[in-house]
């Protein structure tokens, strides 16, 4: 057997690490704008605004259903769209380029979040669950 073989078996499982790791730290974001936990999101005006407050549930619900794997698929391609949006109206203005314009997470969220949506979410979803 192939090392490619044999790296192959664990596939669905390193895709649901990507998926659960991912939509933990999304998540996060939405939890440091709602309830300023780890710490308060940075430069976020006080009271929020209602466009970060949508963002901020987006992030909290969205984040949790992708971590438990539930609805991944629909709930992937609401973030990664909501990523797209964000960095095209807070990041691109700034600069062409995402490492001088602070978006390089939110790219790196979109793309990730359109690959689940057409890879599905892997092993260890509810998803995957059977009735």
């Amino acid at each position: 057997m192939s090392i490619s073989e044999r790296l192959n078996a664990f596939q669905p499982q390193a895709l649901a690490a990507l998926r659960i790791i991912a939509a933990l730290l999304f998540l996060a974001h939405g939890t440091m704008k709602l309830f300023a936990f780890p710490g308060p999101q940075p430069g976020l005006p006080d009271p929020i605004p209602t466009l970060f407050l949508v963002g901020a549930l987006i992030e909290l619900i969205g984040g949790a259903l992708v971590a438990i794997g539930l609805f991944t698929r629909p709930v992937a391609f609401l973030l990664s769209g909501q990523m797209a949006v964000a960095y095209f109206m807070f990041h691109f203005p700034k600069s062409f380029y995402p490492s001088l314009n602070g978006g390089d997470a939110a790219v790196l969220y979109c793309f990730i979040f359109l690959f689940i949506v057409f890879s599905g979410p892997g092993a260890w979803a509810v998803d995957k669950r059977k009735a």
